[in-house]
Order: C-alpha cells, then sequence, then structure tokens
C-alpha cells in the first residue's frame, strides 16, 4: 500500500474530523490502523483531543474511586470507632434455656463450668452478638486483606462511627 497525495489529504481530513486511526483504516481501505497512526506522525499531524469515549472512561473511573473511597473504609478503621464507644449495656446473664433471639449469645465461661452463662445483652441488627462481642467476633484482617469487598461484612453502627469521626 502506497500514500498517494489524495489518500494523505483523506487521512487529514478524517483526522481533524476526529475519527479514530481504526475507522480511518478502514474508511481508506487497503490500510491498517498502525499505518495510519504512523503516517498521521510522519505528517505531524494535531495530537487529538481526547475522544468521547475516553471521556466516558476517566468519569466512570474517577467516580468508581469516590464510590471506593467511601465504600472501601478499611476493617480496623471500623473497629477502631467501635472501640471509642465505651458505652455497653450492662451483662445481662442468661442460661441456654433462658436464651432469646434478643439476647447476645456470646458465651462467658466453659460450658462445663457451674457458672457458665451467655452474655444477654441486646444483640446488635443481623449478628447473634452484642456491640461488644461483635468487636470480639469479627477483627481487623491483615494490612493485605484489609479492604471490604462485601458491604455485609461489618454492621451499619459502625460505619456510622467511622463516617462520623471524619
Amino acid at each position: 500500500m502506497s500514500w498517494t497525495r489524495e489518500r494523505e489529504e483523506k487521512l487529514k481530513e478524517l483526522w481533524k474530523k476526529g475519527h479514530t486511526a481504526s475507522q480511518i483504516a478502514e474508511i481508506l481501505g487497503d490500510t491498517t490502523r498502525n499505518a495510519v497512526i504512523g503516517k498521521a506522525h510522519r505528517l505531524k499531524l494535531a495530537a487529538r483531543a481526547a475522544s468521547k469515549g475516553s471521556k466516558l472512561i476517566k468519569n466512570q473511573t474517577q467516580k468508581n474511586k469516590e464510590v471506593r473511597n467511601e465504600k472501601f473504609i478499611s476493617r480496623k478503621a471500623r473497629f477502631k470507632s467501635l472501640l471509642l464507644d465505651k458505652n455497653f449495656e450492662p451483662e445481662n446473664p442468661k442460661t441456654l434455656e433462658q436464651l432469646e433471639d434478643k439476647n447476645c449469645r456470646w458465651p462467658i465461661g466453659h460450658p462445663d463450668e457451674k457458672n457458665f452463662y451467655f452474655c444477654g445483652r441486646t444483640p446488635v441488627e443481623g449478628f447473634s452478638y452484642c456491640k461488644l462481642h461483635v468487636l470480639y467476633a469479627f477483627q481487623p484482617k491483615n494490612q493485605k486483606e484489609e479492604l471490604i469487598e462485601k458491604e455485609d461484612d461489618v454492621p451499619d453502627f459502625i460505619e456510622k462511627k467511622v463516617k462520623a469521626s471524619k
């Protein structure tokens, strides 16, 4: 394939209109995208403005980063916020027979001991444990595993505390 004067003019015209190199190659026929890019470079055609598609991609990635920043607060930060709240209701010791859905089911002691009981405080919604025992049950992960992929992984009241502390 050779670049005639007519083909060069057509390339310049299409380039100014903002067509992609692939589109130009298809319109010209019998040439490749790389040949179009090379010729445009040799002709010292002006660098093209970002295409509409790249603007959309940039906007989407920027929005994703914003959402990720809001969504992915480290587990460590979420649990540290719980530690700030030391106003836990007093224990309400319950035996196995006395346990209900509205009681924390954290065992205190060993089942073989005489004074074994369950915490009995009001549990966090969606969990079997009270705020204090959620802290014990859900320990922060290593730094490598710090990002949370699921919203359900940590209770809402922890997220609210972290956001409030910012």
